[in-house]
């Protein structure tokens, strides 16, 4: 602490003449406090909004289908429309934000969702709520991808606890749009289209606390908003990703300096295909959105077939959502404690590979049980957020890990969704489709295992 003051008082003495003092350039402490606040409330409402436009129209999946006629196989690709859009709209999002600012962006996307879902269900025809949901989805993405990119940036020692918290948040949005979408529906008339709108309200709601964020282009001074500085990038010692243990740069040990470019104070962009540890993040990020998807999109159908109600089938996926609730508050602060996060991989794999069987043995008999282990399991996206701030050393290393594994892992998740559907049209029954989902969770143990390996992608690209 001393030697801290020491330094800060070096450079404000040291400072050139006409040039504000370092302490007059510091924000505030008032005005820090309130910008942490209001960025929080940010984060949280954002990831509210990051799931309702799918998990409501799980809930009534049927009625869409009815009222625009559509057949099992369109169905499985409307429920293949989210990795898609994710992946052709997410890769853009880390140009967009250096751009124009992660802040500007996140607030665009919010928009662009709250007009999506407001439109979506009165556009007339499939192609019309297509094109409403792609715009919805076009939102998402990239609020997906900058979410760990702000927190890195804003807070960089406490990835953990922040991920746990948005991942929190995005979790109680998903099981709360499942839950409470059919019987408000019902409250509005029994019409789909109002059950569907109502839903833009909350994204309207989430673009207010990112105006004032607009024309920030990053975290001030190399501050967060509480005031706390990041580590220096050209300091001796460099705080590892995990927060475990500091990494000590010898002297004698010439690294190549994959942070800028020569002569230039920008990052230099990192040649992330050379890392293995980000392809095999990329194919566990793809394999756990293609069970989440299939899940979302599905699991209602798959209980309802078993005979199980409408609304009770809508609250068994949100008992499988809410599940990410605590767990998704937990798992990254316990992630972060590791110097290896494949035991976590592996637990939620089990939990996954025995909902699955539950639900091929004995789906409405023990329906519960196996929404509350298919839950379990889903945890795996929290878990990934949280290895893509802790395989990058930097926020533009995690910028463009966030950007390329979500891109290439949604790209990766597309044919899930879409199969299911066209298996379970010509089959006429959910035994290959399970069958299918259960099958996907064993390489999605294994790559998740070499994701969690503690290294960083700069270190690998670098090589």
């Amino acid at each position: 602490m001393m030697g801290r003051m020491a330094r800060e008082e070096t450079r404000t003495m040291t400072s050139t003449p006409g040039s504000a003092p370092a302490a007059h350039r510091t924000p505030p402490t008032a005005t820090r406090a309130w910008t942490t606040r209001l960025l929080v409330v940010g984060i949280v409402l954002s990831a509210l909004n990051l799931r309702p436009a799918i998990t409501s129209l799980g809930a009534l999946l049927e009625e869409v289908r009815d009222g625009l006629g559509m057949s099992g196989s369109l169905a499985g690709l409307l429920t293949s429309v989210p990795p898609l859009c994710f992946a052709v709209f997410g890769v853009t999002a880390p140009r967009l934000a250096r751009r124009f600012g992660s802040g500007a962006v996140v607030c665009a996307g919010m928009a662009a969702i709250a007009t999506g879902l407001l439109i979506r269900p009165y556009a007339g025809g499939t192609a019309g709520f297509l094109a409403a949901s792609a715009l919805a989805l076009m939102g998402i993405a990239v609020s997906n991808v900058l979410m760990p990119v702000i927190v890195k940036q804003w807070f960089p020692d406490r990835v953990g606890s922040m991920t746990g918290l948005y991942s929190m948040a995005l979790a109680l949005g998903t099981s709360a749009a499942a839950a409470v979408t059919v019987p408000m529906t019902k409250a509005l008339g029994g019409s789909w289209q109002s059950g569907l709108a109502v839903w833009a309200g909350l994204a309207a709601a989430a673009v207010l606390p990112w105006i004032p964020f607009v024309r920030h282009r990053g975290a001030p001074s190399g501050e967060g908003p509480d005031g706390r500085r990041a580590p220096a990038r050209g300091a001796a010692s460099v705080e590892r990703p995990n927060g475990m243990r500091p990494e000590v740069q010898r002297p004698d040990v010439q690294r190549p300096d994959w942070r800028r470019e020569p002569g230039r104070g920008e990052p230099a962009a990192l040649r992330i295909t050379r890392s293995r540890t980000a392809w095999a993040l990329a194919v566990f990020f793809g394999l756990q959105a293609t069970a989440a998807y299939i899940t979302m999109g599905w699991m209602p159908q798959i209980f309802r077939d078993a005979g199980v109600a409408a609304g009770t089938a809508g609250l068994l996926l949100a008992v499988t959502m809410v599940m990410g609730v605590p767990l998704a508050f937990v798992i990254p602060r316990v992630a972060t404690r590791l110097p290896h996060q494949g035991p976590i991989v592996l637990v939620l794999g089990v939990c996954g590979l025995a909902g699955y069987a539950g639900l091929y043995l004995a789906p409405a008999g023990g329906a519960w049980a196996w929404a509350v282990l298919l839950g379990v399991a889903n945890c795996a996206f929290p878990l990934a957020l949280t290895m893509v701030g802790m395989r990058a050393g930097t926020g533009a290393g995690v910028a463009q890990l966030s950007a390329f594994a979500q891109s290439t892992g949604y790209l990766i998740s597309i044919p899930g969704p879409l199969l299911v559907g066209v298996l379970y049209q010509h089959s006429g029954g959910w035994g290959l489709p399970i069958a299918l989902m259960a099958g996907l969770m064993i390489p999605q143990m294994a790559v998740g295992v070499l994701a969690g390996r503690d290294r960083t992608v700069e270190e690998e690209a670098a090589r």
